[in-house]
């Protein structure tokens, strides 16, 4: 049996469909452009870690970026896919050195630079929970408000909330205050819009 083979028969139908539609680059350019007051315009990629590092599993590098500014990335991580009896379970993970990697969603010559010895611990709290509902997956930060961030001197917990189609990656991110339970940041405009620009799901292993 070979790789792909093997690999497709040990992933769930709803997982390999996750990780086609997930593996891309996404725009929210016209939401910008239509409101430019309330969005900047952002850049999301999701490209599967090539290598034998990663043979056996899932793995995405995702990076976001702001158009002006496509090599500073303000947001980067490693992520498994991981099959649970009516989920898909998307654990995260840090690079030691994000710069290093920055541009790695464009570039396959630095995507390809990426192995095991770059990454981070797992940042525990911090999973993604993604569920099927139709034409759609919908996600969530795994339950217990453990994924602490802290921001504008005092501690927060994310709130993370994700709808993903075939063409489309819709999200608002949220830091609520520990102590106050209240809103300290994320987006006070609702949700921010994508749409696919470019499929990388040629690079996954099925």
């Amino acid at each position: 049996m070979t790789r792909s083979a093997l690999q497709q028969s040990t992933c769930s139908q709803d997982l390999q469909t996750l990780a086609r539609w997930m593996a891309a680059h996404f725009s929210n350019q016209k939401q910008a452009f239509e409101r430019p007051k309330d969005y900047a315009h952002i850049r999301i990629f999701f490209r599967p870690l090539p290598g034998q590092d990663f043979a056996g599993d899932i793995w995405l590098y995702s990076e976001q970026v702001y158009d002006y500014d496509l090599w500073n990335p303000y947001r980067q991580g490693v992520h498994r896919l991981v099959d649970l009896d009516d989920a898909i379970y998307i654990e995260n993970y840090g690079l030691k050195d994000g710069l290093l990697h920055a541009g790695a969603g464009r570039e396959i010559d630095i995507l390809q630079a990426i192995n095991r010895d770059c990454i981070k611990d797992r940042r525990y709290g911090c999973s993604m929970i993604f569920k099927r509902d139709g034409n759609k997956f919908v996600g969530n930060v795994e339950p217990g408000n453990k994924c602490l961030i802290p921001r504008n001197g005092c501690q927060t917990y994310l709130v993370s909330e994700v709808d993903l189609t075939e063409n489309t990656w819709t999200s608002r991110d949220s830091g609520i205050g520990v102590k106050s339970g209240e809103r300290v940041w994320g987006s006070a405009n609702g949700k921010l819009h994508f749409e696919k620009c470019e499929s990388f799901a040629g690079e996954l292993p099925f």
